[in-house]
């Protein structure tokens, strides 16, 4: 094929003309340019097999052209083969060929590129330093658009992009709709009708910011933010691969939400959690909170050699550190040099050493109740121990007793204690067995533990060796810890170690990390971030939709002391995120995934919020906050066979602990718990920067038929009928706000009584039915009346707009 019909294969586009003058103003390559490259020509023109030995990924190799010679002449747009071929005539010769010619703006675009120099940074494409591509470099505080009507900085960008896309604003949300769209968002919970009544009723002008700062002090506020975070830090219950058996990990949970709600600045909260260990006088808190790299998975399968296994972990906290804090995929440099951004094999192991000196203990905690305990325990198994040494024993008998004195806090005794018991003569066995007995009582104290980092000192800096082609066997030099050449170096007096990679990676001068975090928190409130790939802030992600905006959330979140709920308060006041999600006519064909922001958010939850507004719906919910991991009520799974030697068996939690929120659920890997599988929760295997949002007929099914959601619609028709009022009218409209946080229409209200008078009927006719509904629970006095409520209180929990934040 010729060479110069391959060169924009891939293009998309419209018709085209070069008939119009070229746009005014600067070309920036990659806010204009590199996109076109990288979506359409990629696949083509990129590193793999680059057709016709063209290639647009790097600056070096499209200047140098292909087969036929120079496609871009800096200086000379008119004559380069490249815009020849986007605006021939011929269809044969015309590029992209079988598909619509380009768009006359985008071929303009790139010939005023040209025209103006084609200047390319090679920092765009992998090469070179890195300060020329926008996420390399330090985010400088920009001036909000001067916009008349834009009561925030936020709504001065946004509003000013608005115009220049000739769309506006909607009006704000209905207070009822506002006051469920910021608990949901700030608490996860739903307002109850007290406050949905309180607010509505408030008019003085400052009872939304009031609303704002009751729920940041709320304690469900680290509760609802620990969710997405624990994500990232690849949180479970369990250890993974084949045997997938239990550890103790709550306590960092835990510690999590309390900084949260605590308002830990982000640096902080960075610093303990990377580091936490080698702060001065390190707390236990702070210890706890190095639980975040000890969330790997551990594989225990026999066979596994220990030293590659424990090589993954480290793999595993390089690139989940670059993912969580650097938005970039580091993950790439395990093999090779990155192919797209300035990050090279070596200085992925230059990075990996800051942890190959991390040592992987598991500390105990105890109450003091327990301390006393273990200490009034151990001081009466010294006095018996004391009383041992002068009796005469067999030899076989005192060296045993002698290894479990020495093991006293190891469960390794427990044999020792077996053979003991079998082997000491009748006669030694009233002296031994009250001894062997307090070591089995010692033993059965239910201590808590965590799994935390410790450093390993030394006067050496952190190194490892390189591993070539990314094999774990196969090592090159020996290279000290380090950070990407690309990017700042360690601050000036901080050691060379996790603790100074952990400043180093909330330093203002970084230029990812606050781009990075207040991106995510943007995609928490409005189901998409500025940037649309938060796990990667490279040369191959789309730039972003609002880049003033971006580095002005950034530079904000950094002045205010990197404080979350600072910023969080920032984004909730603005009269962006107040906005009405009704879509005004032209608006959904102008900007469809609403990435302009022309109307309010409005999308499926997740999860755990979903399950934790229905359990505050129907009355069940437990406010409970902390402790260990809870089973709620699922699918009975006690007679489904072992997967890969796990006991996929699911014994629910009894009373109020089955009712606890989401967060709290014990979090199998291998098989997580099955309701929040089917609405997208990950496994937490690995990192998660952003959860999928699908629509699949197993949703509808999970909500209508899962025992959890069933078992709530029990509890939402009991509390209807108690406090919804005297007669049928009353009690759907409370059961509709419960859920909804509004009223229902007048259609909407007597298509529920109608579908209440329905099931009446039928469970009269069939009062075997209506007892089958409280299967497994205690039936209630009029099973028929209770039966039909149940099932109206089914469909008010699984109305879209119950489970949908709006």
């Amino acid at each position: 094929m010729n060479y110069v019909r391959l060169i924009a294969f891939g293009l998309l586009a419209a018709s085209a003309s070069a008939q119009d003058p070229p746009p005014a103003g600067k070309v920036d390559f990659v806010r204009d340019v590199q996109p076109i490259f990288r979506t359409a020509c990629f696949k083509c023109h990129g590193p793999e097999k680059p057709k016709a030995q063209f290639r647009v990924d790097s600056r070096s190799f499209a200047m140098k052209g292909g087969v036929s010679g120079r496609a871009i002449l800096p200086g000379k747009g008119a004559d380069s083969l490249l815009i020849k071929l986007l605006l021939a005539g011929d269809p044969e010769e015309r590029m992209p060929r079988k598909a619509e010619p380009l768009a006359r703006a985008t071929i303009d675009l790139l010939r005023a590129w040209i025209d103006q120099g084609a200047d390319w940074p090679d920092a765009a494409a992998g090469g070179g330093k890195a300060e020329t591509h926008w996420a390399y470099v330090k985010p400088v505080r920009p001036r909000p658009p001067e916009v008349g009507s834009a009561p925030t900085p936020i709504d001065a960008f946004i509003r000013a992009r608005l115009a220049s896309e000739g769309l506006q604003p909607a009006a704000e949300a209905p207070k009822e709709t506002l006051i469920r769209r910021v608990s949901l968002d700030l608490t996860g919970l739903p307002p109850s009708p007290k406050d949905i009544d309180d607010f509505v009723a408030d008019s003085s002008p400052d009872a939304y910011a009031q609303l704002v700062d009751r729920l940041l002090a709320s304690p469900h506020y680290g509760e609802r933010w620990a969710r997405p975070w624990l994500d990232l830090a690849r949180y479970a219950d369990t250890n993974g691969f084949n045997f997938d058996t239990r550890r103790t990990m709550w306590k960092y949970r835990d510690w999590v939400i309390d900084a949260l709600n605590r308002d830990m600045p982000f640096t902080q909260f960075t610093i303990e959690q990377i580091a936490g260990d080698l702060l001065p006088n390190a707390s236990l808190d702070q210890k706890i909170a190095t639980g975040f790299h000890r969330n790997t998975m551990t594989n225990e399968e026999g066979g596994t050699d220990p030293e590659e296994a424990r090589w993954e972990t480290l793999v595993d906290r390089v690139n989940t550190t670059a993912a969580v804090w650097l938005g970039s995929t580091f993950a790439c440099c395990q093999c090779h040099n990155h192919k797209y951004d300035p990050f090279t094999q070596k200085e992925f192991y230059q990075f990996l050493a800051f942890f190959e000196s991390c040592a992987e203990p598991k500390i105990e905690l105890l109450t003091p109740e327990q301390q006393a305990q273990r200490k009034e325990l151990r001081a009466t198994i010294s006095r018996e121990e004391a009383k041992l040494r002068h009796q005469t024993l067999p030899d076989h008998v005192g060296k045993a007793l002698a290894i479990a004195v020495e093991k006293r806090t190891n469960t390794q005794r427990n044999d020792i204690v077996i053979y003991c018991r079998s082997q000491a003569p009748v006669e030694f066995k009233p002296l031994t067995e009250p001894l062997l007995g307090l070591y089995a009582e010692l033993d059965k104290l239910d201590v808590g533990t965590a799994l935390v980092l410790q450093e390993n000192v030394s006067e050496e800096p952190p190194s490892t060796y390189f591993r070539i082609k990314g094999g774990f066997t196969n090592k090159g030099e020996k290279v000290q810890a380090g950070v990407p050449a690309s990017l700042p170096p360690l601050p000036a007096g901080k050691p060379r170690n996790r603790l100074g990679l952990a400043y180093w990676l909330v330093d203002e001068g970084n230029p990812l990390t606050a781009r990075v975090v207040v991106n995510r928190f943007w995609g928490e409130f409005f189901g998409r971030p500025i940037v649309e790939s938060p796990e990667d802030f490279g040369t191959q992600s789309q730039p972003p939709v609002h880049p003033e905006l971006l580095d002005w959330l950034a530079t904000e979140f950094i002045s205010k002391g990197w404080s979350m709920k600072a910023l969080h308060r920032t984004i909730v006041l603005s009269a962006t995120y107040r906005q009405g999600s009704r879509v005004a006519p032209g608006a959904y064909e102008r900007d469809p995934y609403n990435r302009l922001l022309a109307r309010g958010p409005r999308f499926r939850m997740e999860a755990e919020m979903i399950r934790d507004s229905m359990l505050s719906a129907s009355g069940l919910l437990s406010e409970k906050v902390g402790g260990p991991s809870v089973f709620p009520l699922q699918a009975d799974t006690s007679g489904v066979v072992a997967i890969n030697k796990v006991d996929t068996a699911w014994v629910p939690s009894p009373g109020g602990d089955r009712y606890r929120r989401g967060i709290y659920t014990h979090w199998r890997r291998t098989a997580p718990f099955s309701a929040f599988a089917v609405f997208d929760a990950p496994s937490r295997e690995c990192c998660t920067v952003r959860r999928p949002r699908t629509n699949t007929p197993l949703q509808a099914l999970t909500g209508m038929n899962d025992p959890a959601f069933f078992d709530a619609s029990r509890g939402l028709a009991r509390r209807i009928r108690s406090e919804g009022g005297a007669d049928d009218g009353a009690c759907i409209a409370y059961g509709f706000r419960l859920c909804t946080s509004r009223r229902p229409s007048a259609i909407e209200a007597e298509i529920l009584g109608k579908a209440l008078s329905r099931e009446r009927l039928h469970f009269a006719k069939d009062q075997a039915a209506a007892k089958a509904v409280f299967k497994g629970v205690e039936l209630p006095k009029d099973p028929v009346e209770a039966a039909a409520w149940t099932l109206i209180a089914n469909v008010l929990l699984n109305l879209d707009e119950t489970v949908t934040k709006e």
